[in-house]
């Protein structure tokens, strides 16, 4: 019986992918063979030495010691793409909320007071405070054209606008979805200084740290809206603040809000609201589901941002799995250990990510306790499973 830790709440939807009579499913648990999580912070956990791989609900694993557990040879898993179409739902309605200035007006309505006829007056009259535009004919920059870039690229032409998208490392598979309309732009510093609204959509890193600052800000036009739907520390803060008060935009965005944020009246600041959708919980909770069963009952490896990606067709052998670092002369010592035990491969898949190496073997035999144990003291090697499923 696999033994599942739930951290955070998932959708019912996805457990349901973990039949009840391999898996043991709960919020409290001893011994852990996956850990299940959205948002909640593992930094500051120990690690059970049981654990076998994390997935997460989810696209961002800020939140999650992924180079600690790439040491202990651990996989973590993520569902790009799975809450993309409630991301991109909710950049378009910031931007309809920016460009027809709703909050303001919405708050402006509801303050409203005396009989109907004074409402009346005072809507005529105070009206044109809230004047805005209209999207067709503006050009949107989008920043990142992973699985949400893209649809809200796509989207975004569909709404008669212009659109730049800049990623460097765009995958063939996104560039297969994306429009042929969407202009390339040759740098950030391009896409900015072409664009009357911003939208981001990258993982948060050391390079992506408040990528948008007091340098690049300035570069925009004026009245540009910047829309911030990925990770607060993405943009500085203060240098919004700073070309808010200025003018330089004309509103900014945010699904993060803050003291510095929440106050400004240009500033639009939502409570994370970006996958808070039924459909984009079940979606993360279905795939990450599925992804960690097969790595149990497989070894295979999809979506892993620690992990090389790696699925072989499991026949009529014995599956063994190994993890371990990315040296010379790791395969050599694996198949001798099977060799020296008499057992024949069937099969053999290697692949590499970074410092980091992992193998699917099928054998003919069942393979003893023994040779698991040796392969696992070989230096280097960090993990080592006898596939029982």
């Amino acid at each position: 019986m696999c033994k599942i830790l739930t951290l955070n709440n998932i959708s019912i939807e996805g457990l349901a992918r973990l039949p009840l009579d391999r898996y043991e499913i709960a919020s409290e648990i001893q011994h852990p063979d996956i850990i299940l999580l959205r948002s909640y912070n593992m930094h500051d956990m120990e690690i059970p030495e049981s654990l076998k791989a994390v997935g997460r609900a989810g696209a961002g694993v800020n939140n999650i010691p992924v180079d600690k557990l790439s040491e202990l040879g651990i996989p973590v898993f993520n569902t790009p793409g799975a809450n993309a179409n409630a991301v991109k739902e909710l950049v378009l309605g910031g931007m309809f909320l920016a460009a027809r200035n709703l909050c303001h007006a919405w708050d402006y309505a509801r303050n409203l007071t005396g009989n109907d006829q004074d409402i009346r007056k005072q809507v005529e009259a105070g009206k044109k405070k809230f004047k805005g535009f209209e999207l067709p004919g503006h050009t949107l920059g989008v920043i990142g054209l992973g699985a949400i870039g893209v649809l809200v690229s796509n989207a975004a032409l569909s709404l008669g606008m212009k659109v730049i998208g800049y990623d460097p490392s765009i995958t063939v598979h996104r560039a297969w979805q994306l429009s042929s309309s969407v202009q390339q732009a040759l740098s950030i510093d391009d896409l900015l200084t072409r664009s009357n609204f911003v939208s981001v959509h990258v993982p948060l890193t050391d390079t992506t740290h408040r990528m948008l600052d007091d340098k690049r800000l300035p570069m925009m036009p004026d009245g540009a809206v910047l829309l911030n739907f990925s990770r607060g520390d993405i943009v500085d803060e203060q240098a919004v603040v700073a070309a808010l008060d200025s003018g330089k935009l004309g509103a900014y965005v945010s699904d993060f809000p803050s003291n510095a944020l929440k106050d400004n009246h240009r500033v639009i600041v939502l409570p994370h609201l970006g996958a808070s959708t039924k459909e984009a919980e079940d979606n993360c909770a279905i795939m990450v589901a599925d992804q960690v069963r097969a790595f149990l009952e497989d070894g295979t490896v999809h979506n892993s941002v620690n992990f090389p990606t790696i699925e072989m067709a499991h026949g009529k052998g014995y599956r063994l799995t190994v993890v371990n670092a990315n040296v010379p002369n790791m395969l050599g010592q694996i198949s001798t250990a099977l060799a020296d035990a008499h057992l024949n491969i069937l099969d053999m898949s290697n692949r590499s990510r970074g410092n980091l190496a992992y193998t699917l073997i099928d054998v003919q035999e069942p393979v003893p306790s023994d040779v698991v144990d040796r392969i696992a003291r070989v230096e280097g090697v960090m993990r080592v499973r006898a596939l029982t499923f």
